[in-house]
Formats: structure tokens, sequence, C-alpha cells
């Protein structure tokens, strides 16, 4: 594709990334194009497009784009807090979109039911993320909890954190979910003191621990699975 120097407004209309999705729908646009419109404009010396195929070149793909933060994408040069936040805006939809479809409407029914549902949303993320998902009778959500980011510690994922919205919200089970961002799954020793802790409480406020899983990226850790729980 040729360079143009001139402004998207002044490129040729087939060229412009807008009104080609408009035209010939977004599947015909490529990544660098895609963001283009994400971004909006550029600056007066770059068009939104060289933007684009300046950060698509440096960090080779999106997957590696939505892991970096807000700050660490207004390191870029002509790339400030607005367009850093609707590049992690995109992102995000997208990930909510992957974890919409995942066959929620029956309920879990195994660990990869969850793990597709929230690999999406957890497998960039440079913090750990503990989460308590409240499950109805027939394993559907009702919603998931935030419970700690950070190191996992048994101060901090407390019983009390972990059932009280369970309590709250006439959960009928739980599953426990975490991500790992070293990208190993493998279950800490506190990891596993943790969850035997939680287990054993579940047992005195009558709301099941049904699995703990741990997501790394493209690989998980079922308790279940491998009858540690």
């Amino acid at each position: 594709m040729a360079e143009y120097k001139e402004a998207i407004k002044d490129w040729p209309e087939d060229e412009r990334p807008r009104e080609r999705l408009i035209k010939y729908g977004a599947e015909s646009l490529s990544d660098a194009q895609l963001l283009a419109i994400i971004l909006r404009t550029g600056n007066k010396n770059r068009s939104a497009v060289d933007l684009a195929r300046t950060l698509i070149g440096k960090f080779e793909d999106f997957s590696s784009m939505d892991s970096l933060s807000i700050s660490e994408l207004c390191k870029e040069k002509g790339i400030g807090t607005a367009k850093a936040a609707q590049i992690k805006a995109a992102f995000e939809m997208g990930k909510r979109m992957l974890s919409s479809g995942s066959g929620l409407k029956k309920g879990f029914t195994c660990s990869d039911d969850v793990v597709n549902y929230y690999i999406p949303l957890m497998k960039n993320l440079k913090k750990e993320i503990f989460k308590t998902v409240l499950l109805d009778s027939k394993n559907k959500i009702i919603k998931d909890v935030t419970i700690s980011e950070g190191s996992l510690t048994a101060s901090i994922v407390h019983p009390r954190e972990v059932f009280n919205p369970a309590i709250k919200n006439s959960a009928a089970a739980v599953i426990l979910v975490h991500n790992h961002p070293s990208g190993d799954p493998s279950p800490s020793r506190e990891d596993v003191e943790i969850t035997q802790r939680l287990v054993k409480s579940s047992e005195i406020v009558g709301i099941k621990v049904l699995d703990h899983i741990i997501i790394a990226d493209g690989s998980h850790f079922s308790f279940l699975d491998k009858k540690m729980i």
C-alpha cells in the first residue's frame, strides 16, 4: 500500500479506513486500519494509520498490545491518555464478547467451560487477580467478585471475603479463579493452602466450592480435575 503523507480525509475513498469499513465490511480491513479507526486521529506528522502501523510493528499483535498498561501505551510517541484509553476499551469489549459466547446459557459443566469464559479476560493481566464466581443451582453465573489484586496470601483471600458475597447473593456454589502472570499455571504452596482453607470453610457455610482454576497464558490448572478438591 502506498504511503500517504496527507491527512486521511484527503486519501482516495477506498483507502480511508472508516469509509472502507462501511463499504466493504470490517473483515476487509488490515489490523492497522482497524486500530486507526479506534485511534480516530493522528498528529501533525503522522496519520492515524501511521500511528497504528508503528504500534503493530513494534508489538506484533493485538494480544501483546493488550498486555500493556495505560502508562506503557502513553510512552509511545503520538499516544496520549485518550488514545490509550480508547485502545484498552476496544480490547476489553472484544474480550467480553468472547467470554459471553462461552456456553453460559447452559451453565458451567466442566473446567474447560470456566477457562473458555475467563481466559480472554485474564490471560494478559500483569498482576494476580483472585475472583469468586457465584453460581446458581444450575451452575450459571450470578456474578463474579474480585477478592484481591496482587500476590495471593491467606490473610488477603479470607473466607469472609469469599463467602459473604455468596451468602448475600444466595449462591448455591462458587468457583475460585485466579491467574498466574508468569505463564505457569502450576499451583504454589500458598495456592494449595488457600484452597484447602476455603473448602473447609465452605462446609461450614453450606456453599460448595466446585473448583479452583488457575489461568495462565494458553493453559490452566483445575484443582477438581487433579482431584485436589
